[in-house]
């Protein structure tokens, strides 16, 4: 354990400057606090900010985040409050200290819930001070060094994992790569420790292979610089087991095809002799195609800067070799606590920690906090975005953006700015118009095409990639979703009231919110739009001795039916397929009895999900014969210009001969429909019985071609399927 002059001689071997007095009474308060606390370990509890101090000071970190680390547990672990901290050790020590301290208090639902927004209250807290982050992420490695001291499996396990998913992450954002990697590899050996000890056994294997490989590669590149008078320093490194892992996994490679498990970083004076390094090594070796990477020119979103490229290099080894100037090393080990500067009086950092392009994806994060509904999908969506391989593309003006992996023209759109992404109709890559779901690539240069009247779309959440481009599509359907079912819920409010002959008022809703616990009238409404609630059970809440009177009869219902025609009377040719529906209603059409156009149909309100359109004889309607109150009378819209494509299933046997399918095919399509689903269900040596999913615009077109199929003297039986 560090005494506590020696972590006073630490600060001040780096910052003269430093408030003694102060770190003194913080280390004195924080052993009292903690008393007589025992660790998992045995050891005594003040031992952890003690060493969460120490590995503070290894990063020269000033005065006040090594006084919040000696702190950092009074507040959640024993008796001290932030305002005693605030008239001890000032404001600011106390505002990091809340920002460091976890959640205890909030009462959660799960623990996944209480992780979601113990990490929603640190993001903010950074946001305004990254020192936090510093000291947390500081706390987090101490404790994954003792993290074999905890008995329970299952609690190392979740804290392994959080490691990995969370605070890992978030350490390469600030570029505090040493740290990471450390983070990876005691998260690794707890999730995965078979497989790392694998690895090892294989580095091992390998080193007494080539004992003196690396001494040989480093001498043969250090003397090839040499005769080209490039003054550098070579030093040789195996990568960690994690990351050769992840490697395996990422390029599914098995180990013995990884090419780059030992790296080379060549350290020079400057960007200038950085280039012209590479061009030496370049015209000496041969080059492996396709793995030169240039960040100094477009460094990484953490302000990593290097020039990678990988060679078949001394001894025909293949290599990868990373050359950078001694400060871009300081920057990329270091990261954001390699900025860190002093000032001559001691007052402590200066200027905004969330300045700079470094900082941008912190303030995107904040835009998550801000779109997403829960903790949990607040979570999710900061996980996408940091846990991420990079892609680089750029604008048309030559500015560059970071996007994750696998990226999109629309996750681009809302990189560039929020609004642009919610008025996103297409994209030019590299001057070519192409789909928004196209995969974007290392160098893309990206013009999106917007509209003013343009919204998000649904569909785009099955293929963007990034936190921010996920978290503002849900806000959107979530609001329009919710904007239907109160549309839908006042509807069936209003039908029901005017059945049973009562008044339905504003003040008779809201003595009905303590009922159903909810806040507002509009919370009430939407839950019978949803369905988790019926018009009949809202009656009775506000009229307790409402009786029915008699059963609610089956469609037609003309005063649903009459309301919602005339709201579509004026929109005869809107192309919506529903006539009695509410426009914009939340609607699907059943998959039992697949109804088109000419069918008579009725609605029936499903839980979550809006209406359900069934056919009037379908066999699943018996289900909702108790509940008339979920029916709505609908029929199709005959004016609609732009008729939708519908999906009609039929059942039919075909006989097992040559070109029998091909036969099948051909009338369907001379009859203008368009197979989108076949099944075989079984298969004989003399008939084929199959399901055939075919798009036809509606009822009378589907009837032509069940009569051209059944004319065909390859189809045995043809009928339409209802199940």
């Amino acid at each position: 354990m560090i005494r506590q002059f020696e972590l006073v001689e630490r600060v001040k071997g780096y910052d003269p400057q430093a408030d003694e007095d102060l770190i003194n009474r913080a280390y004195v308060f924080a052993m009292k606090a903690h008393g007589s606390q025992i660790r998992a370990s045995g050891d005594p509890y003040f031992s952890h900010p003690l060493e969460v101090a120490g590995i503070l000071t290894g990063y020269r970190l000033d005065t006040a985040t090594i006084v919040t680390a000696l702190l950092h547990d009074t507040v959640e672990d024993t008796g001290a409050t932030i305002e005693e901290l605030t008239k001890l050790f000032g404001a600011e020590v106390a505002k990091l200290v809340d920002g460091v301290t976890k959640l205890t208090q909030i009462e959660l639902q799960s623990d996944h819930a209480k992780q979601a927004e113990n990490f929603r209250k640190l993001l903010l807290a950074m946001s305004e001070d990254i020192r936090v982050l510093l000291v947390k992420l500081a706390d987090r490695l101490h404790n994954m060094r003792t993290l074999h001291h905890i008995k329970k499996p299952e609690k190392r396990k979740r804290i392994a994992t959080e490691t990995m998913e969370i605070f890992s992450p978030l350490a390469e954002r600030i570029g505090m790569q040493e740290m990471k990697n450390e983070l990876d590899n005691l998260a690794f050996a707890e999730i995965n420790g078979e497989a790392r000890d694998s690895i090892i056994k294989r580095l091992d294997y390998l080193r007494a292979e080539g004992e003196n490989l690396v001494p040989n590669i480093i001498d043969e590149l250090t003397k090839t610089l040499k005769e080209y008078d490039v003054d550098a320093t070579v030093t040789g490194r195996e990568k960690t087991p994690y990351s050769i892992w992840r490697k395996m996994q990422f390029k599914d490679v098995p180990f013995e095809a990884m090419s780059d498990i030992m790296a080379f970083r060549v350290s020079v004076e400057d960007s200038e002799e950085c280039y012209k390094t590479l061009g030496v090594i370049h015209n000496a070796y041969r080059v492996v195609p396709e793995r030169f990477k240039d960040y100094i020119s477009v460094p990484k979103p953490n302000g990593y800067q290097s020039l990678h490229t990988c060679i078949i290099g001394p001894e025909k080894h293949r290599i990868e070799i990373q050359i950078r100037t001694r400060n871009m090393h300081d920057v990329a080990e270091n990261g954001v606590a390699a900025h860190w500067q002093y000032k001559q009086d001691g007052e402590g950092h200066s200027g905004k920690p969330t300045d700079g392009k470094q900082y941008r994806w912190l303030r995107e994060l904040l835009e998550i906090l801000e779109h997403a509904a829960e903790p949990e999908e607040f979570l999710e969506h900061t996980k996408l975005e940091m846990f991420q391989d990079q892609v680089f593309c750029f604008t048309p003006k030559g500015d560059l953006i970071n996007l994750p992996h696998n990226a999109t023209p629309v996750d681009f759109a809302y990189a560039v700015h929020t609004e642009v992404g919610d008025r996103c109709v297409g994209s030019k890559i590299n001057g070519r118009m192409m789909p928004l779901r196209t995969r974007l690539k290392n160098g893309d240069q990206v013009d999106i095409v917007t509209s003013k009247s343009h919204t998000p779309s649904p569909t785009w959440q099955n293929f963007v990639v990034s936190g921010k481009a996920r978290a503002r599509i849900r806000l959107f359907v979530r609001l329009k979703e919710r904007d239907q079912y109160l549309e839908l819920g006042q509807a069936m409010i209003n039908r029901v009231f005017v059945e049973e002959d009562y008044p339905m008022t504003e003040k008779g809703l809201k003595g009905a919110l303590k009922i159903f616990q909810k806040e507002t009238v509009d919370d009430l409404i939407a839950e019978v739009g949803m369905g988790h609630l019926t018009a009949r059970e809202v009656l009775e809440a506000v009229y307790p001795g409402a009786k029915k009177k008699g059963a609610v009869p089956r469609p037609p219902m003309p005063n649903m039916a009459s309301r919602s025609r005339a709201k579509t009377k004026n929109n005869e040719h809107s192309g919506i397929p529903i006539r009695g529906l509410i426009p914009g209603m939340a609607m699907h059409y059943a998959g039992c009895c697949h109804p088109l156009p000419g069918d008579r149909i009725v609605g029936i309100i499903t839980t979550g999900k809006g209406v359900t359109i069934h056919t009037i004889d379908c066999d699943n309607l018996h289900q909702f014969e108790e509940q008339p109150e979920r029916w709505i009378d609908v029929s199709w819209e005959k004016g609609a210009l732009r008729p939708d494509e519908h999906v009609s299933r039929i059942h039919l046997t075909l006989l097992n001969v040559r070109g029998a399918l091909g036969e099948l095919s051909n009338i369907i399509a001379r009859s203008e429909g368009n197979i989108s689903n076949l099944k075989i269900v079984t298969r004989s040596a003399d008939f084929f019985d199959m399901l055939v999913d075919i798009e036809v615009r509606d009822v009378m077109h589907l009837t032509e071609i069940i009569a051209a199929l059944r004319a065909n003297p390859v189809v045995n039986t043809v009928e339409r399927a209802r199940g």
